[in-house]
């Protein structure tokens, strides 16, 4: 065993020393306490003070590879007619349509596969080394997109790829969100996870903007032919160089002070964790994680996947007006947003998403009547009320999820669980809500679905600890400065 005077301290940690110690972990720990909150031993609660630089680096980072995923969400999900009529036989447009959202939806279905792989390995050699990992192949699959011949010019392989390489990038995306999140949150001072946590989901926004921003404008701008002939390339293409260049913010980065102690505390050797200790000894935490992902998910695609289709599909709207006033939704959401997550940092996050939870359950109804009521204003208003009261999640859960777990198994219980949910509920919401209204003609199964999630989070929410303010799990407490 090496003497522990000679051990390697994580870098960019600094140690609050011994006289401060005492007033440190008794501020730390005054906040809130709870019977349910993680009791450290007190040889191992030596605060660690975060390095603001390094944690800005990280967010960027992380926030980055979200950016990118949901860029191709974006693309996907507002030129989804077209690449039905590149992709599928012609014929009927909802069942092009349908096939379209079927290859979407695929891809969640490998999800936890990718999440049993991803994210125990995170645990196991580090969180940094996958998230790099995670970022190549989604580039990849995305670009590979951009690469596909026409169903015109292959004609049943055209699908089978698209297919394919829409499984890379759900495979991939199985590791990123969990580890992204857990990244962050392992670099954030206690006081300021929720508001650091947020910048994930703006790098989310961000990237939905980017992706249907571009889409919106080549639907300005190219006629009909040249986008079914070559425009729709352009966008999946770009994700080429946004992959390198992420590639290379990741690569930077050190490991988190809580990974690099679980490191030291197995003498530096990689820490070994059993699957069966992320499942069986994590269920409550994950049945809470499969609850809380399951109501953010399904409002966030039915938002920002679904409505764009479902304004031009369903309610025949002018494309360009809806892509628009989604774009503009999506905008005021980046606004609010880390608003929203540094309010959660003193309101707490039980209050926030119960508080989303809530909404949708009593506005879901008045929302879509109002969207389906079709004019430019009321399609506004409608969109605008849904799109705030998904923030309610959007700048809460980055740092809720994480703390579900202890920072031993983090990684992979936190993707095992999320992704579930992910595949199970959210993934597949626009080809359940297209295949509802296509069986029952009924315009308000977008409210319907909201509504039922939303009891569903608002029971996990009833279930779940606070976590605002408090250390992590299994790590001591992280403040900004010695003082």
């Amino acid at each position: 065993m090496p003497d522990a005077r000679h051990r390697r301290r994580p870098s960019g940690v600094a140690r609050v020393p011994v006289e401060r110690q005492a007033s440190s972990v008794l501020a730390a720990t005054a906040v809130s306490p709870s019977p349910k909150s993680v009791r450290t031993p007190k040889a191992q609660a030596e605060p660690t003070v975060t390095d603001p630089a390094l944690v800005k680096r990280a967010v960027k980072a992380a926030a980055l590879g979200n950016a990118m995923e949901w860029f191709d969400f974006g693309v996907y999900s507002y030129i989804a007619v077209t690449l039905g009529k590149v992709f599928f036989p012609s014929g009927n447009a909802t069942a092009q349509l349908l096939s379209t959202f079927g290859a979407f939806a695929a891809a969640f279905l490998v999800r936890p596969l990718g999440g049993m792989v991803f994210g125990p390995l995170g645990d196991r050699v580090g969180r940094q080394k996958v998230l790099a990992v995670t970022m190549i192949m989604m580039a990849a699959g995305t670009f590979a997109i951009g690469l596909i011949p026409s169903y015109a010019s292959i004609g049943v392989g055209a699908p089978l790829l698209l297919l394919a390489a829409r499984l890379v990038q759900g495979f991939s995306t199985g590791g990123e969100y969990a580890g992204a999140s857990t990244f962050i949150a392992e670099y954030a001072p206690d006081k300021k996870r929720g508001f650091l946590g947020s910048w994930l989901e703006f790098g989310t926004l961000a990237g939905y903007i980017g992706g249907a921003g571009l889409v919106t404008l080549m639907t300005a701008l190219l006629s009909t032919d040249d986008l079914l002939s070559w425009g729709w390339r352009i966008p999946f293409l770009i994700a080429g160089p946004m992959g390198i260049i992420g590639l290379y913010l990741r690569m930077r980065l050190e490991e988190t002070p809580a990974f690099a102690a679980e490191v030291e505390k197995a003498e530096n050797n990689r820490p070994k964790v059993p699957l069966r200790e992320m499942l069986a000894g994590q269920w409550q935490s994950l049945l809470l994680c499969v609850g809380l992902v399951l109501v953010f998910n399904v409002t966030d695609y039915m938002l920002l996947s679904y409505m764009p289709s479902f304004l031009t599909s369903e309610l025949k709207y002018d494309e360009t007006h809806g892509l628009l006033v989604v774009l503009a939704v999506m905008a005021l959401m980046m606004i609010v947003q880390p608003f929203a997550g540094a309010l959660t940092d003193r309101v707490g996050r039980r209050p926030m998403i119960a508080a989303g939870c809530a909404g949708f359950l009593f506005l879901s109804i008045p929302a879509v009547l109002l969207i389906r009521q079709g004019s430019l204003v009321a399609v506004a208003l409608g969109m605008g009320a849904l799109g705030l009261l998904l923030v309610c999640f959007t700048a809460a859960m980055p740092a809720a999820l994480p703390a579900l777990f202890p920072t031993r198994v983090r990684y992979g219980s936190l993707s095992i669980g999320f992704n579930v949910s992910v595949s199970l509920f959210g993934g597949t919401t626009p080809l359940v809500v297209t295949a509802l209204i296509g069986a029952t003609g009924n315009l308000m199964m977008p409210a319907y679905y909201m509504m039922g999630a939303a009891v569903i989070g608002g029971f996990a929410v009833w279930r779940m600890s606070e976590s605002a303010g408090r250390p992590l799990p299994g790590s001591p407490p992280a403040v900004e400065a010695k003082q």
